[in-house]
């Protein structure tokens, strides 16, 4: 299955959101990576694994289920996770892009692949119809929790 959607973060016909720069949006995806129980309620634990230049792997617990993966950040645009093949766990990955529409208009792009082929994703229709909506309303949330934050004043880059 492959699924992307786009949401729209700065909408300058709106003035009653409150507009995001592109470095507080970044470092909000970036927290989401590092800090996923801000984002994921239902996360029981997270550790943070080897750190590189471009990214870090990550071990999540949801009750007994324990999914291991590798985040690759490629500054300021681009966050990727990438889950390997593990145990039922096919392999699967999802891309978080930054994108820019003139001077104040910010959108965020996901970007969902799970690996399987054309016989697979049509056995896996009504299934997949449920992921798409999940995800989708996930990253939502997502932006959601970025704004919160962003109010705070936690996005700040005084605070990182």
């Amino acid at each position: 299955m492959k699924f992307e959607h786009l949401i729209e973060i700065n909408d300058p016909m709106n003035p009653l959101i409150d507009t995001l720069t592109h470095d507080q949006l970044w470092r909000g995806l970036v927290l989401r990576a590092e800090s996923p129980k801000l984002f994921v309620p239902h996360l029981d634990e997270v550790r943070i694994g080897e750190r590189t230049d471009t990214g870090f792997t990550r071990t999540q617990r949801y009750g007994q289920l324990v999914i291991e993966d590798k985040v690759v950040l490629e500054y300021p645009d681009r966050i990727r996770y990438e889950v390997a093949a593990q145990g039922e766990i096919s392999q699967s990955s999802l891309t978080m892009t930054i994108e820019s529409h003139g001077q104040e208009r910010l959108f965020v792009r996901f970007e969902y692949e799970d690996g399987h082929d054309a016989r697979e994703d049509a056995e896996n229709a009504l299934y997949d119809e449920f992921r798409r909506s999940a995800y989708q309303e996930s990253d939502i949330d997502t932006i959601r929790v970025l704004r919160d934050l962003a109010e705070q004043g936690r996005l700040d880059a005084t605070l990182n």
